[in-house]
């Protein structure tokens, strides 16, 4: 049975600039915006845990991910895989795979969502 089909799960959104997420339930046909500042906030994915406030360098990389068009999701669309996926955690993390992208010429998404920033992460099984 599929975990998400079950029940509709929030979705975590973040607002870098304010250093805040929230969990909200997500329609795709609306924006939502940050009570505190009012701009767009990013969806971060069901399974995001947000750095404490004051942690700026953490905040830096959930950026940077954001950013690159990833999200923070454990388990699969339909729920039946439950493997974490990779994401940085630390800017020396972030910027090693940085490095990895301009030398290989792959695109900065792909190198950040790999584990060991040098080897290709085999395709899931679908």
């Amino acid at each position: 049975m599929c975990f998400y089909a079950v029940a509709h799960y929030k979705t975590h959104f973040v607002c870098v600039r304010c250093r805040v997420s929230f969990k909200r339930h997500w329609s795709g046909e609306r924006e939502q915006h940050c009570p505190n500042c009012g701009r767009p906030m990013a969806c971060a994915g069901h399974d995001f845990a947000a750095p404490r406030r004051r942690d700026v360098r953490g905040w830096s990389v959930v950026e940077v991910v954001l950013r690159a068009g990833l999200r923070y999701e454990g388990l699969s669309g339909c729920g039946c895989s439950k493997e974490p996926e990779y994401r940085p955690r630390t800017r020396a993390q972030v910027r090693a795979r940085r490095a990895v992208a301009a030398r290989e010429g792959a695109p900065l998404a792909e190198v950040l969502a790999r584990p060991e920033p040098g080897v290709p992460v085999p395709p899931r099984p679908r």
